[in-house]
């Protein structure tokens, strides 16, 4: 056996002897139903920020985030913004929910929505997208690991073995303490993701030459040209430039892909910001509500937002993934590059042009001979990855079936341990149907996977209807969360199978017009619920949803001084989205040199690149403008005195009314 597998196996047995010791710690704290859902609401500050932002950022950040800069190059790379625009959604709406979350009890998001709009079908619709983003999700990130595992132990554990054995111990601790343990344990993993992902960036560095020879490695990339085309997958944009250092432009009017090819590229401008629409939707799934109701307070919520997110893993991103990605092309990934005699080494396979999502583990088996127990360690990290974001899923999905499902409508009346037995069965059949599905229908999977976040945004209407709209109606928010789905289902391949499965061909593809399912399914959705708002009106349900309305302004208002400073937030957040991640971000292509020359280059950097950290660090100003300035993560001037700990324990009490 090499000695990189036995270190690999030293290291997961450290790593799962860490997790198993938080579930059982936690199992035994666990007295109430409470205490294992949203851990008694008592998380500790530095607890929630690291768990948050591993929750935030998954195996998918550490494996198949690389895997896409390098075979779309820079233009994908505007992807990296999610360290922004997913806490961005946490600015929106946690801190508010917290409030309502404290004041009333709520344990579960369809509580709360159930609640202020006094009917279940948004309970359940709540309850489904749970379903919809949890188990794909999870399939694919279980999937991934068992995939690093046949990599790095040369064939010596099959994919579906590795995959089944890795996720026991997920099932053990998560199922044993409930969202304690995934918290405490989610502190490691943030560690581990960000040094796994810094350490694999500086041995792409390192094999590349340095950050001069990365730069001049672009340049002759840049400029190098084969019958006219740019060297690629995308080849050359519609501007003449190689599409690895330059965004296609605003948007393509494609029918979509599967019906037509995007010339110079996916990624227009207009693709990057509805795609950073979905990621929003990792924060507005239900899963984030919980992790809202389970801290004592909301001072945690900014530095998370703010310097965990948008600057810690953005710092990581814009560089480290970037010198992975793309040094990918210089080091024999890419076979166009080596045949056009770019590369400055051939150290990686072409086999990684077939299946992108490799070049990670490619990158530990570069250190593998000198520093075997480096890469067992790295490995560990990549696993930690990708147990992060699943775990919490994982355990929020099982309350919600638990406490959404069971207890409201077969066992009103259920007992803590009643209800903690349930969490626990629910978390099983999270875990067991997406193994069943990764193991035996992965094509299902993928396609599957392509909705999860896509879904999860579709939350926003109902997120903003609590928190910030009372006008919103139940009918509305109902319907246009029914059409955002279908929205989102018929732009992905899953609603082109099922078109297909029934003898219909959709006339456009997958993503028409350059635009994200995401964008799609929030185009019907907004649509509808406005509209459906705007005609069923009733005084009566209004009057209901200004109690909770006027509690948050009681507890959430600006102070006279900070009011006048909300056009400022409105131009700065509107000219950010239009700049950093929309039709703007056009002007980053060239405004600091030429792509195709790098005599032209202001920085020494493609003008992408630079265009692209210039606004992550204004996106950073941003976010602290808005959570701390804005007072939007903020803790309350007012002290939020709770009705009710736990909304369960009103069982007796087939309905509570918000404003009792």
């Amino acid at each position: 056996m090499e000695a990189k597998v036995i270190w690999l196996f030293v290291f997961v047995a450290l790593y799962w002897a860490y997790c198993i010791f938080w579930g059982i710690k936690s199992a035994r704290t666990a007295r109430t139903a409470s205490d294992y859902f949203i851990a008694g609401r008592r998380l500790s500050m530095w607890v929630f920020v690291l768990a948050a932002t591993a929750t935030s950022f998954s195996g998918w950040t550490f494996m198949g985030h690389p895997g896409l800069v390098y075979r779309d190059g820079f233009q994908y790379a505007y992807a990296s913004f999610y360290t922004i625009t997913i806490p961005f959604t946490g600015v929106l709406f946690l801190k508010r929910q917290w409030i309502l979350g404290k004041r009333f009890g709520y344990v579960t998001p369809g509580e709360m929505l159930s609640d202020y709009f006094q009917g279940d079908a948004i309970r359940i619709l709540t309850v489904i997208v749970a379903l919809l983003f949890s188990i794909p999700y999870l399939g694919v990130q279980l999937g991934a690991s068992g995939f690093l595992f046949n990599v790095l132990t040369d064939d010596l554990v099959s994919q579906n073995a590795g995959m089944w054995i890795l996720s026991i111990v997920v099932l053990i601790y998560v199922a044993s303490g409930g969202l304690r343990a995934v918290a405490y344990v989610d502190t490691l993993q943030c560690i581990l993701l960000a040094l796994g992902i810094v350490i694999t960036g500086l041995i792409a560095l390192d094999a590349v030459g340095g950050w001069a020879a990365l730069n001049e490695g672009f340049a002759r990339l840049a400029s190098t040209t084969i019958d006219g085309r740019h060297v690629g997958k995308w080849g050359t944009t519609p501007d003449g430039y190689s599409a690895y250092f330059a965004i296609p432009g605003v948007i393509q009017f494609t029918a979509g892909l599967g019906k037509e090819t995007p010339v110079g590229g996916l990624w227009t401008g207009i693709m990057v910001l509805t795609y950073m629409f979905a990621l929003m939707g990792i924060q507005s799934a239900p899963a984030f509500s919980m992790w809202a109701f389970g801290n004592t307070n909301p001072r945690p919520f900014a530095p998370q937002q703010v310097w965990a997110s948008s600057f810690g893993i953005g710092l990581i991103l814009f560089f480290f993934t970037a010198f992975q990605g793309m040094g990918g092309h210089l080091l024999g990934a890419n076979p166009a590059v080596n045949e056009a005699g770019l590369a400055v080494a051939q150290v990686l396979p072409e086999a990684i042009a077939k299946k992108p999502d490799s070049i990670v583990p490619h990158y530990f088996n570069l250190i593998a001979d000198s520093m075997p127990w480096l890469v067992g360690l790295l490995a560990v990290c990549a696993l930690a990855a990708m147990q992060s974001t699943g775990a919490a899923y994982m355990s929020t999905a099982g309350a919600m079936l638990t406490r959404d499902l069971y207890k409201r409508y077969l066992n009103p009346t259920a007992s803590h341990d009643t209800q903690k037995l349930f969490g626990r069965l629910g978390v099983a059949f999270i875990v067991l149907s997406a193994l069943l599905v990764a193991t035996f229908s992965h094509d299902a999977l993928v396609l599957l996977g392509g909705l999860a976040v896509a879904f999860g945004f579709q939350m926003w209407p109902s997120l903003a209807a609590i928190c910030w709209f009372p006008w919103i109606t139940r009918q509305g928010v109902t319907w246009g969360l029914v059409a955002g789905l279908i929205g989102v289902i018929f732009t992905e391949k899953f609603g082109a199978s099922i078109a297909g499965a029934v003898g219909i061909d959709l006339p456009w593809g997958r993503w028409p017009w350059t635009i994200h399912s995401a964008g799609w399914g929030m185009l019907l959705n907004a649509s509808v619920c406005l509209i459906v708002s705007a005609m069923t009106q009733d005084e009566g349900a209004r009057q209901h949803r200004m109690k909770f309305h006027n509690f948050l302004r009681e507890h959430a208002s600006l102070s006279a001084d900070k009011r006048k400073l909300v056009p400022a937030a409105w131009v700065i957040t509107l000219a950010w989205l239009f700049f950093g991640i929309g039709p703007g971000a056009v002007i980053g292509n060239t405004i600091f040199g030429n792509p195709n020359d790098s005599a032209t280059w202001v920085f020494g950097m493609p003008s992408i690149w630079a265009w692209q950290i210039l606004f992550w660090l204004l996106g950073v100003g941003m976010m602290w403008f808005l959570a701390y300035k804005m007072e939007m993560s903020t803790v309350p001037d007012r002290e939020v005195e709770a009705l009710v700990e736990d909304i369960g324990d009103l069982a007796a009490q087939p309905a509570k009314s918000g404003g009792s």
